[in-house]
Formats: C-alpha cells, sequence, structure tokens
C-alpha cells in the first residue's frame, strides 16, 4: 500500500497519540482557550463534530458540554485510543471515527472543531473545505492553525530538522534521543520569560506569548509539543492573509459572522456561521 502524505502525517501522530498515558494531554483551561469564542451554550443539546480528534484529549472535555451527539474523525490509528479514552465517561453519546477528513462527508452538524489539523494536511486549504462541507446552514465553525506569523524561529531552526527526522528516525528517537533535550532549553526559556516581570521589551522577544502561556504546563507537555514539532512529514505555517481568503471565497461562510483572533502570537483561531 502506498502511502499518501496524510496517511504518513496521521500515521506519525498515532505513534504520538498511542503512546500516551489514558485521559486527556491537555487541561480544561487549554481546552477552554482553544475553543474560544465558542461556549457550553453553543454544543449543548447539538450534534458536535471534531475532524482530526487525535486520541480524544479534546473530545473528553467536549463531552462535558453535553451534545446531543458527539463524533470524531481522524485518518490514524489513534482512533482506538480515542475510544478507550471516550469509554471511560460517564457520556454515552459519542462516535469514533477512523476516516480521512478530507474526503469525509455528512449530513451535517451544528458545531464543527478542527483543532491544530489542517496546518498538517497536504492541502490545508481542502481541510478547510471540509470544515464548512461537515457544517449544516446556521452551524457553527472553528478552526486553529499554526500562524506563519509570530513562528520565525520554529521556521528557521526546528522545520528544517523536522523534514530530516520525521523521514528517517523511529518515533521513539525522535522522541526520547532528539525531543526530550531540545525540549530542555526551551522549558527552562518559558519558566524564566513566565517568572521576570512583564518588561515591554521582554515582548520582543522570540515566542514570547506563548512562552507565557505554556510555562504554565508541566516539563513533559513541552516534551509533547516538541515530539509534534518533529514527527510530522508535513507542516504549513498559515498566514493571516490565506486564511482570510479562505473565509472569503467560499459561499458557504456568513461573512458577516467571521472572526480570526490571534492565540499566544504564533497561531491563529478563526470560524464562523455557515449559511
Amino acid at each position: 500500500m502506498t502511502f499518501t502524505t496524510d496517511q504518513s502525517t496521521a500515521a506519525a501522530f498515532a505513534q504520538s497519540w498511542n503512546n500516551l498515558p489514558a485521559g486527556s494531554i491537555y487541561t480544561h483551561e487549554q481546552f477552554i482557550d482553544w475553543l474560544t469564542p465558542l461556549t457550553k451554550d453553543d454544543a449543548q443539546g447539538k450534534k458536535v463534530l471534531e475532524l482530526g480528534c487525535g486520541n480524544g484529549s479534546l473530545l473528553t472535555h467536549m463531552a462535558n458540554w453535553q451534545p446531543s451527539l458527539l463524533v470524531g474523525v481522524d485518518l490514524g490509528d489513534s482512533v482506538a485510543a480515542a475510544k478507550k479514552n471516550l469509554a471511560a465517561l460517564p457520556f454515552k453519546h459519542w462516535q469514533i471515527i477512523k476516516a480521512d477528513l478530507v474526503e469525509w462527508q455528512s449530513d451535517g452538524f451544528d458545531v464543527v472543531y478542527c483543532i491544530g489539523v489542517l496546518h498538517h494536511l497536504q492541502e490545508p486549504r481542502a481541510g478547510f473545505a471540509a470544515v464548512i462541507r461537515n457544517v449544516k446552514p446556521g452551524g457553527q465553525f472553528h478552526i486553529w492553525v499554526y500562524a506563519r506569523e509570530g513562528n520565525g524561529v520554529i521556521i528557521c531552526l526546528v522545520d528544517p530538522l523536522r523534514k530530516i527526522v520525521s523521514r528517517c528516525l523511529p518515533w521513539w528517537m525522535i522522541k526520547y534521543g532528539i525531543a526530550t533535550p531540545l525540549a530542555v532549553p526551551f522549558f527552562l526559556y518559558a519558566k524564566l520569560l513566565f517568572y521576570l516581570p512583564r518588561l515591554t521589551w521582554l515582548r520582543r522577544l522570540p515566542l514570547y506569548q506563548y512562552c507565557l502561556w505554556i510555562a504554565k504546563r508541566e516539563f513533559s507537555f513541552f516534551r509533547h509539543v516538541a515530539f509534534d514539532q518533529l514527527i510530522t512529514p508535513q507542516t504549513t505555517y498559515l498566514s493571516r492573509e490565506t486564511i482570510e481568503s479562505w473565509l472569503k471565497n467560499n459561499r458557504r461562510v456568513d461573512q458577516d459572522s467571521v472572526y480570526i483572533i490571534s492565540r499566544n502570537g504564533n497561531s491563529w483561531k478563526f470560524g464562523g456561521r455557515v449559511k
């Protein structure tokens, strides 16, 4: 079987997701941060879909918003871990589907969200089209992606390394031999910025806002982030201009509902309603 780039990426991420402890890797605070401006009121009693659900780390939090149906779609073998994580919850109205999100078609959901996935697709715009396609008229969509803006250090230093190691090293070597030692200086840098006074000139330092956010987490999460950056064969950093073009040129998007929000200075949250 010949893998497409998206299948290779899904397989790589499955190696990451399937070697994590049971439950969500994310805190409730992180879930809220990623999903805002969506709230519980937007999902409660509604049909909700996550495209690119991984091991169900976000689904486990979304279940607390009590949708009438919660569905996760992922191309990788991480769906096995997602099923285990969802099965451990008191919430039972869920489905996990192994499928290519770019091609998957449903009858439509009230809310569709896609967090940290489109930038790893071979054709990110096709992933965006899939999100919109699976929202029913009047429904909402919400997406989070890596930004081109604010990621200069990552693009120049980390991304070239990713292109090499993701193609020639096993996952355990990348995680323990490369991501772990690389996470150490990043961990110390973020913690230092977090505990320093909030001086104006410090805001000019690379990844300043992102470091203030991630510094609240333990070292294992820093390693998880570094591993995620290095394990994938495909990463595209998306500019605000690109996102604006996607939204403007999709006829189903209600232009009066559109929002684009900078998150931590190096990523974008965007969404709106579908006509």
